[in-house]
């Protein structure tokens, strides 16, 4: 029988916290369902665990860790201080103090969040990625000639379709020169303009480090959205459930794949998840145009991990419940090796 491993749940917080604060009004919030979630399988699985949240005081995880030495860290801190950008120093400190976490290490979760440099990357590797250029903060925001409408103008940066909207779909200069002013001046944030992919929008999970498992496919599918306008994940399509309702937005289980090109887009998202120095699990989103060719769009090192989201959901699939998920996660991230 395993042993029953002691966890110590990290989270980030949008304000200062103390040391043992009561965060019961926040785990029944929306914002907080997947730390919510996390503790319930975690009390499901009969393990040792506290929970700590950080908002800009790194010593109260000294602290808690004088009073409570777990065997993993249950990593669900993506920002400190508001700013998603640190979340590979949170587990930078993490490996220099030889404390095993669970999800990703810091070269990856660096790589991934740079847009372009994980799409160079996979392009020297011959990985369709879109064409694509970005424009810094700053410098004049002329299109250059290989770029071919229409495009799509994102941060550079960000996560969870932040910053992308339909606005975000150009298709004459004078639009792309709006988007990227706009987004330079209203996110704090450099751009990524590449060409728009028509296609399905494919999203897959995986989990393990070396040897990999992936997930069966989910699908963002359009359903009310005409033939002739722009499929696209913006924010809203994500996360606004009055949105998603209106357009007929739905994450489902992709449907009529062929046997053989689901093999082949495992075999590319595997590929996708090494070259990346990714560890622990992932969600990679693709495209499938109707030539049946995989293009990259971006991975999501440390997905959404409510049971409701993708990932559970894909995992759920393929026979592995919730607590089990948690488990293997936890168990994974004891096993990782941190350069």
């Amino acid at each position: 029988m395993s042993k029953k491993l002691k966890v110590l749940a990290l989270f980030d917080a949008v304000r200062p916290t103390t040391l043992d604060q009561d965060l019961t009004p926040e785990l029944k919030t929306a914002d907080w369902k997947t730390e919510a979630a996390v503790l319930q399988a975690l009390d499901a699985l009969g393990y040792p665990h506290e929970h700590l949240a950080l908002f800009d005081d790194l010593d109260l995880l000294r602290q808690k860790l004088q009073t409570f030495s777990p065997d993993v860290i249950f990593n669900l801190a993506d920002q400190f201080r508001n700013n998603r950008a640190f979340d590979q120093h949170i587990v930078s400190l993490l490996a220099m103090k030889d404390i095993p976490f669970t999800g990703c290490g810091s070269t990856g979760l660096t790589l991934c969040k740079h847009k372009a440099i994980s799409k160079k990357i996979l392009s020297y590797h011959r990985i369709h990625t879109p064409h694509f250029v970005t424009i810094p903060r700053g410098k004049r925001c002329v299109r250059p000639k290989h770029l071919k409408f229409p495009i799509l103008v994102k941060p550079l940066k960000e996560e969870a379709s932040y910053g992308i909207a339909q606005a975000s779909f150009v298709e004459t200069d004078e639009q792309f020169r709006e988007r990227v002013t706009y987004l330079h001046e209203n996110t704090d944030n450099d751009v990524i303009a590449e060409e728009y992919i028509e296609g399905r929008e494919l999203y897959v999970s995986l989990i393990g480090n070396h040897r990999l498992q992936v997930f069966p496919i989910r699908e963002l599918v359009f359903r009310e959205v005409p033939p002739d306008e722009p499929k696209i994940a913006t924010y809203k399509a994500k996360w606004d459930e009055a949105y998603r309702e209106r357009w007929g937005l739905e994450n489902r289980f992709a449907e009529g794949l062929e046997p053989a090109l689901v093999r082949q887009i495992e075999a590319v998202c595997k590929r996708i998840y090494h070259l990346l120095t990714i560890d622990g699990y992932a969600r990679i989103d693709l495209r499938l145009n109707a030539r049946n060719e995989i293009y990259f769009i971006e991975a999501n090192p440390n997905p959404a991990l409510a049971p409701d989201e993708d990932f559970a959901e894909s995992a759920l699939k393929a026979g592995i419940a919730y607590p089990q998920l948690i488990d293997r996660i936890a168990r994974l991230g004891l096993k990782t090796a941190r350069e």
